[in-house]
């Protein structure tokens, strides 16, 4: 039988030659031959067992907040020397020597085809072009990091009696603890959902540009190694001289070649499969060539990537092709691959302790220069603490230098496991929970100031940040805007913020948009037209309306974190949120979003101020700009007590100012029920509104009683098509008007009534605005402490609500309400 050899790792650790039956790699099955004496079903169970223990791993430490790269590395310690690998037939039989090669080789692929992911999610400009804070953080960290890990090195090695393998390893070491990985602060940012906040951003970026510095030092490092083996002057320079060939190549030949086959392809067309294969071949010429060259192939899978435009349409779809095949398989193989190389039991106590001491004095130092350097960034003691704990970030960059090291034999297989165990492990498993507890402390400082329709003091800037998922949801938030009575008394302030999903992209963006606006990535080119839209309405009203547009491309599950925090910036009182379902014009539920709907519940519960839902149905009665609608535009006002339907009665108060919105407000009383302390709060807010409105031809004020929750839908349902907007509030005391209604809700973010009124079933086309009163510390307000409009053309109190009564039973009588003004109607329905 023909027999082949070849040098291979015995459990990854012990040189060995290993011979192998190459007529066949493949079984017949287990009756015939033991399937795992070959290479292929050998692999295949190698990857399932590795992918199912890590996944079982990171479950049980996902109560304590660690990362899934924890979990990976973890994994392959167990099944190595250090764990259940120490038993011959457990190694024999999962990880033997004849497989290590297969199973290597599929980790390099995860490698280079992960960093080549890498390097398409990283966005060039922000690279070579960050602001003013990452640079100096930057140059701070990493040349401090540098200058103090090697003079502890030095010390360490001067005055510390140690064995040359660890005397070797020590310059090593420190130079690993200087690095900042774009890739390791993402990752780990991203999977503890902290990529969107203030800290998250400046280390990602600060991280981009340590990575250009490093990367550009490494390469000349490397360079100058392979100058060093060569002998002659021709070989040399060719030496050095190819890197830099190749990159010239990529920035001026093939990164314009791709961006110009993508303009030739027609808008709105997916990438064809043959992009993707050219893309993949191409990929594996590169590091090929970088093979070639001298370089590291790695060096080659990393300035392709680069080269590839970031995001929608080709980044966004490689990302998403790679993403199962190479981030869910072969790259946990390649950290797996590591745990196992790692050997508890080769480590010495003295070299536990020096390689300890270096790497948390390493954790420090990073710490330590973010604190010193607050003048400049203008960073507060705990932002800059958080900073630095993120920059000590461990990842895939710090696993690919500790494996090159060990093979160069700059790492001895003792101090790989060191450094695996303490660099990676320990100080990911010490950071996480830090970063947790420091950002938690900042998120429960919630702001206690007011930010209400309801309380807010009169002829002051109402600020309204609107967002927007899709184009056709603006002509309906354009009407709201336009009805929600902008003048020079009392102007109204737009934030618009257009949310867009990150895809193909490593790090969130926030634009903001200025009128001399340069170039926007080409995902973000959709809210240029959403902001024209919003740009005409404040061209309408110019001496009122300002507007300040925002374009958030991130993760959906990261949205309402950049929502909450635009507006505690940017001083909203009222954020309107898009619903997550859209009508089509016969009626139909045209498309719903679950992830847009999670975002509105989480926004729910973090929002700074007061927000409402809108829920859009413009298509079926035609969006036309208040301005040229010579009908006018219809509001009704669903009252039936609490703190939210104050807040939607402040709202509608606003609207009725509108000349060309009229507003009916709708009361629902219950028959029999009396809670006089209640009913004196809601009738001194609804008096007030009246009071305001006394001389609007275009205000209705209405009661309707009701029995019970059946009486209270069949009066709903009565609305129809009489309304184009419908505001309610979001959520009411515990009432027998709401018992029925709840039971069959679909949308529980809208509250019961809301959520009746959005339901396709009832058959009312009007718009539904879902408010909910602004929340502090999570409590309610007291929404006695004021009335929801204040008339300034009379001193004192309202006179005219003296004139509301009360009967014996505790239901309000109507008031008396001069023939002077046909529009103010009371309609008492005791239908039920």
């Amino acid at each position: 039988m023909a027999k082949s050899a070849y040098l291979t790792d015995n459990a990854f650790t012990e040189r060995n030659i290993i011979c192998y039956d190459h007529s066949d790699v493949i079984s017949n099955g287990y009756k015939v031959r033991n399937p795992l004496r070959f290479p292929a079903p050998l692999m295949v169970f190698q990857l399932s067992i590795i992918s199912l223990t890590s996944l079982i791993i990171a479950v049980g430490l996902k109560p304590l907040g660690q990362p899934i790269l924890v979990a990976q590395v973890l994994g392959g310690i167990l099944f190595g020397p250090s764990a259940l690998g120490r038993s011959e037939v457990l190694r024999d039989t999962i990880f033997p020597p004849r497989g290590v090669m297969a199973l290597e080789t599929a980790a390099t692929f995860g490698v280079f085809f992960n960093l080549f992911a890498i390097g398409v999610e990283c966005d060039s400009k922000r690279m070579f072009r960050p602001g003013k804070k990452a640079v100096i953080i930057g140059i701070s960290v990493l040349f401090s990091s540098l200058v103090s890990n090697m003079g502890l090195a030095t010390i360490m090695q001067s005055f510390i009696t140690m064995d040359p393998p660890l005397a070797k390893a020590l310059p090593v070491i420190a130079i690993s603890q200087c690095i900042v990985g774009f890739p390791n602060v993402c990752s780990l940012l991203k999977e503890m959902q902290m990529l969107n906040t203030d800290q998250g951003r400046l280390a990602t970026t600060s991280a981009m540009f340590c990575d250009v510095i490093g990367f550009t030092m490494g390469a000349v490092g490397f360079i100058k190694l392979q100058v060093e083996k060569e002998h002659t002057i021709q070989r040399k320079m060719g030496s050095g001289l190819s890197p830099l060939i190749l990159v010239i190549f990529t920035i001026y030949f093939v990164r314009p070649a791709i961006k110009k086959t993508l303009k030739q392809r027609p808008d709105g067309k997916p990438i064809g499969e043959n992009y993707f294969v050219c893309l993949l071949v191409i990929v594996l010429m590169y590091i090929f060539a970088a093979e070639t060259i001298g370089q590291h192939f790695l060096f080659g899978a990393l300035l392709l990537g680069m080269a590839i435009p970031e995001g929608p349409p080709l980044g966004a779809a490689l990302i998403n092709k790679l993403h199962y095949p190479v981030g869910k398989i072969l790259y946990p193989v390649f950290l797996t691959t590591s745990g196992l190389k790692t050997d508890v039991f080769t480590i010495h106590f003295k070299s536990l302790w020096v390689i300890t001491i270096l790497v948390l004095f390493a954790v420090l130092i990073k710490i330590g220069v973010m604190i010193i350097i607050i003048r400049f960034t203008g960073l507060t003691l705990h932002d800059s603490v958080i900073v630095g704990l993120m920059l000590n970030s461990k990842g895939i960059c710090d696993v690919v230098f500790f494996n090159l090291w060990r093979i160069s034999e700059a790492l001895s297989d003792e101090h790989f496991a060191v450094v695996i165990i303490i660099s990676v492990i320990l100080v990911t498993v010490i950071i996480t929970p830090l970063l947790k507890y420091l950002l938690s402390s900042i998120e429960e400082q919630s702001p206690t100031k007011r930010r209400t329709l309801q309380h807010s003091k009169p002829h002051t800037e109402l600020r309204i940040l609107v967002c927007v998922h899709h184009l056709q949801s603006v002509p309906t938030m354009v009407n709201l805007l336009e009805a929600s009575n902008a003048t020079e008394q009392s102007p109204i302030g737009v934030i618009g913020l257009i949310l867009i999903e990150l895809v193909g992209r490593a790090a969130p963006l926030l634009i903001t948009h200025n009128h001399t606006q340069g170039e926007i990535p080409e995902d973000a080119s959709i809210s240029l037209q959403i902001i024209n839209a919003l740009r005409q309405y404040e061209l309408a009203y110019e001496t009122c309306v300002t507007l300040q547009p925002f374009t958030d491309i991130t993760h959906f599950d990261l949205m309402h974190e950049d929502i909450c925090r635009l507006a505690l910036d940017q001083n909203a009182t009222f954020v309107i949120l898009p619903f997550h379902k859209h009508w089509e014009i016969d009626g139909s539920i045209g498309t719903s979003s679950r992830a847009i709907q999670n975002i509105n519940s989480k926004v729910i519960k973090k929002a700074p101020c007061s927000l409402g839902i809108l829920v859009d149905r413009g298509i079926l009665k035609g969006s036309m700009a208040i301005l040229n609608n010579q009908r006018g535009y219809h509001v009704a006002v669903i009252y039936i007590g609490g703190p939210d339907d104050a807040e939607s009665l402040a709202y509608g108060a606003r609207l009725a100012r509108h000349p060309n919105v009229s507003v009916t407000l709708i009361r629902f009383l219950m028959f029999g029920y009396d809670n006089a302390r209640e009913r004196k709060v809601d009738n001194s807010l609804i008096e007030a509104v009246r009071y305001e409105n006394s001389m609007n031809e275009s205000f209705i004020y209405e009661e309707r009683v009701t029995r019970d929750g059946v009486g209270l839908s069949a009066s709903l349902r009565s609305l129809e098509d009489r309304f184009d907007l419908i505001v309610v509030g979001m959520h009411h005391e515990e009432s027998p008007l709401l018992v029925g209604l709840g039971e069959w809700s679909e949308c529980p973010e809208l509250g019961v009534v809301g959520d009746f009124l959005a339901s396709p079933d009832v058959g009312i086309i009007a718009s539904v605005l879902v408010v909910q009163q602004q929340r502090v510390r999570g409590k309610l307000l007291n929404r006695a402490a004021k009335p929801v409009v204040v008339n300034n053309q009379d001193g004192g109190p309202y006179p005219e609500m003296n004139n509301h009564n009360h009967n014996n039973n505790g239901m309000s009588t109507p008031t008396t309400v001069s023939n002077d003004h046909p529009r103010w109607e009371i309609t008492i329905d005791r239908a039920n």
